[in-house]
């Protein structure tokens, strides 16, 4: 590729020592962008860079070790397993917290393929499959295999924010699969420790409104966490999502928890040979929400979304 790598990260270790788990790296020109990680429960982005080189996430924080910086997962899998011709049992599944949940022990979100693609100069594409396992369980004790994942991932490094956009494609595999109402899904990002509210950052939203408590369980475009990263420097993400319905309302934290969830309020069923969409746009970004103009990038983003959709004639 002309612009792009990406490339294992070489742990160098001594004679007889051995890495658990190693991560993709993503360059562009050069600059630090984003890693493709694989831990013990899921797939998740980390390290994750601004332009100027900032890490703005944290990986697994000691309060919720389960908060992967950039991640998915989900809570209340349900899976519809037959017992004779026409009579069902449900199953329930979490694939959100790394030990057992209200019942439900954790299974795992694993990957199986990553290809990407140099589409243009500033445009590299990742597409990675995925496999959501369950937990060993009587009759399955490698766990049952509930859903493949396509994780489309479109990198687009710029000046003043790196943008990836993050498109989760799930198909059910041998059952139908219901998904919620859990507050504990779907798109994630934790907030490194300086720009957490807590730690000095600011939470802020498209209507207007800052802090937690203001935004979260209201609706907006979009909502932003920026904060002090280092000798005066400002830096945040952004979270975009493609469709209204896709964020439902928004969960959002002082501790610094940013969520796209569009299984908040409701159950979605995914019924065998269907295929489940939803989508966020993930703003890397230096300076704070003014200075890297938030709005502006948004309404930029919802020209292009609502073209396409005219294009589509959805």
């Amino acid at each position: 590729m002309a612009c792009f790598s990406v490339e294992n990260e070489v742990v160098s270790l001594p004679r007889g020592a051995w890495a658990r788990s190693h991560r993709l790296n993503v360059r562009w020109r050069g600059r630090a962008i984003a890693s493709l990680s694989q831990g013990a429960f899921r797939a998740y982005l980390f390290p994750v860079y601004t332009p100027a080189g900032f890490a703005v996430t944290t990986e697994s924080p000691v309060d919720h070790p389960h908060h992967n910086s950039l991640w998915v997962g989900a809570d209340h899998v349900d899976c519809r397993l037959p017992f004779s011709s026409d009579a069902y049992e449900e199953a329930s599944y979490n694939f959100y917290v790394n030990e057992t949940f209200q019942g439900r022990a954790p299974g795992r979100i694993l990957s199986q393929s990553v290809e990407h693609t140099e589409v243009s100069e500033n445009h590299l594409r990742l597409i990675q499959t995925l496999h959501w396992q369950g937990p060993g369980e009587w009759a399955a004790p490698e766990g049952r295999t509930l859903l493949a994942e396509t994780r489309t991932i479109d990198i687009y490094p710029g000046e003043t924010a790196n943008l990836i956009d993050i498109r989760s494609q799930l198909r059910p595999t041998d059952w139908d699969i219901r998904i919620g109402p859990t507050r504990h899904a779907y798109f994630g990002v934790r907030m490194a420790e300086a720009l957490r509210v807590t730690g000095g950052g600011t939470l802020t939203d498209s209507a207007g409104r800052s802090g937690s408590e203001a935004i979260s369980g209201q609706c907006a475009d979009w909502a932003d966490c920026s904060g002090p990263v280092a000798a005066g420097r400002q830096a945040g993400v952004a979270l975009f999502p493609y469709s209204p319905s896709d964020s439902g309302t928004w969960f959002v934290s002082d501790w610094g928890v940013l969520s796209v969830n569009p299984f908040a309020k409701s159950r979605k069923e995914i019924d065998r040979n269907e295929v489940y969409n939803v989508a966020v746009r993930v703003v890397v970004h230096d300076g704070d929400v003014e200075e890297a103009d938030v709005e502006g990038c948004y309404r930029s983003f919802a020209e292009v979304v609502n073209r396409a959709d005219a294009t589509s004639g959805g």
